[in-house]
């Protein structure tokens, strides 16, 4: 929504696993929110935190909200739950190329389609978004490399 706790932190963890795999140089991501609450403003600090903890830096990326131009940039955006899934079909201009789909479909065996927005909630929150989205950026990475 506000891009500033799990798509910046889903962005730094495929980053990460992105950076060790044979499509490095091929591969582009980004991270946006699909409303303007915190545009500039840095990642949550108790993601940063977490994201951390798993040797991932996201401190450096800052809030921006989805633009028609991402949908013709990216060949595939990512949402964190069905509501964001739903403003970003909205969002998308007929004839752009994007897919559009939820980031836990790249971790069907976790058996949870949403990641649970964390901004509420305590530091176990975000290690539990941050436990999903490695798990997911990793799935995705996978899949892409098999294509």
């Amino acid at each position: 929504m506000g891009n500033i706790c799990r798509s910046p932190t889903a962005e730094g963890f495929f980053r990460y696993h992105l950076a060790n795999s044979t499509l490095s140089e091929q591969i582009q991501a980004d991270s946006a929110g699909t409303h303007s609450y915190h545009i500039g403003h840095s990642p949550d600090s108790r993601a940063i935190t977490e994201a951390a903890g798993f040797d991932v830096d996201i401190s450096h990326l800052r809030a921006r909200k989805i633009q028609s131009d991402d949908f013709h940039e990216f060949d595939l955006i990512l949402a964190m739950d069905h509501h964001n899934l739903e403003l970003i079909t909205e969002l998308q201009p007929h004839g752009s190329r994007a897919k559009t789909q939820l980031m836990l479909d790249y971790l069907p065996s976790q058996g949870l389609q949403e990641v649970p927005d964390p901004y509420y909630g305590s530091q176990a929150d975000f290690s539990l978004m941050c436990d999903l989205l490695d798990q997911a950026c990793t799935g995705l990475l996978t899949h892409l490399e098999s294509q």
